[in-house]
């Protein structure tokens, strides 16, 4: 079983509109409202995909209680650590003709010790029981530091691996405590870390014990990076749609792969880079295009020398604009 936490939920509020014009008013249908979460859209689309899941997360106040009323709809098999604090929101905005996203995110309030203690402790009680532990997402403003390397150590007395998608200070400390896998973008990594060359941004997550870093490139596909290798995936042309959601997919398919036992960097990033291209093919984050066995097909996979490696497209530089729109 893949059990997914996730610290700083959301419910996302998804739009559709024909143009997006700055400072214009605009006009849409009703929006949809999803529970939400980096950890909550890969129990998603892990759950659709067949595996066995459980999303653990928290939920608080009016937002909360449409956030639950909707993930209970959904299916996913979930526990919900009630908190004081309201659950924030998340903002889509898709730009039709564009086919771009524009997207706001609310901080989220801090838990108190005794709900991270609740959390943390329905971790402890059903660690041992699963294959995989994926800690997914931002942590809210005032988090207690140690909470990331808390779950990581506790997955880590049982065996346990644990793929981290997360950002700022939180990334470096999740590689600290030995993290299995790591999936930022280039974003994520080069303010994280202060390392402009992505490659050796990912390189210096391996030296402090990560054994593999799944790199988003945004539209030049994705970076298996471990110790000893480098792989590439890519399609030969990008997709237009909505790429809110398509890390989380990348990072559903290295979880479930790793629950079937599969260890290769170069069959996960295979299937994480079809997964992320699927998920651009859809409305709502959390859920992925049947196409992706076909475009699993096409990729274009490669080992380059990290000295000379460089994507074709400008978006791979990571202070581009493409970077800071891919919320992956």
């Amino acid at each position: 079983m893949i059990l997914t936490v996730t610290p700083n939920p959301a419910l996302d509020l998804t739009w559709h509109v024909e143009r997006l014009v700055e400072g214009g008013t605009h006009r849409a249908d009703a929006g949809v409202a999803r529970a939400g979460g980096k950890g909550l859209n890969v129990a998603r689309v892990a759950h659709a995909e067949g595996a066995e899941v459980l999303a653990l997360t928290t939920a608080g106040g009016k937002v909360g209680e449409e956030f639950a009323t909707e993930l209970r709809a959904s299916a996913v098999p979930h526990v919900l650590v009630p908190v004081a604090a309201e659950t924030r929101r998340s903002i889509a905005i898709v730009d039709e003709a564009r086919g771009d996203t524009t997207i706001i995110n609310e901080r989220g309030a801090n838990p108190s010790d005794t709900e991270w203690a609740t959390l943390f402790a329905e971790v402890v009680e059903r660690v041992p029981t699963v294959s995989v532990l994926v800690v997914s997402g931002s942590v809210p403003p005032g988090a207690p530091e140690s909470l990331v390397p808390m779950l990581l150590a506790v997955a880590k007395d049982a065996g346990v691996p644990v793929i981290v998608d997360t950002s700022g200070p939180a990334l470096l400390r999740a590689a600290d405590a030995g993290a299995t896998v790591l999936k930022p973008n280039a974003a994520e990594l080069s303010e994280a870390t202060g390392i402009a060359d992505p490659i050796q941004g990912a390189r210096s997550l391996i030296a402090r014990g990560t054994e593999l870093v799944l790199l988003s490139l945004g539209a030049d596909g994705m970076l298996a990076v471990t110790a000893s290798d480098l792989v590439h995936a890519r399609l030969d042309q990008p997709l237009a749609g909505n790429p809110t959601g398509a890390g989380d997919a990348g990072v559903a398919a290295c979880a479930v792969l790793y629950a079937d036992g599969v260890r290769d960097p170069e069959q996960i990033l295979r299937r994480a880079t079809a997964w992320s291209a699927a998920a651009v093919l859809t409305p709502l984050a959390g859920d992925i295009s049947p196409r992706w066995t076909d475009l699993e097909q096409q990729l274009l996979l490669s080992h380059p020398d990290s000295e000379s490696f460089r994507p074709d497209s400008e978006s791979f530089r990571p202070d581009s604009e493409s970077f800071r729109k891919d919320p992956s």
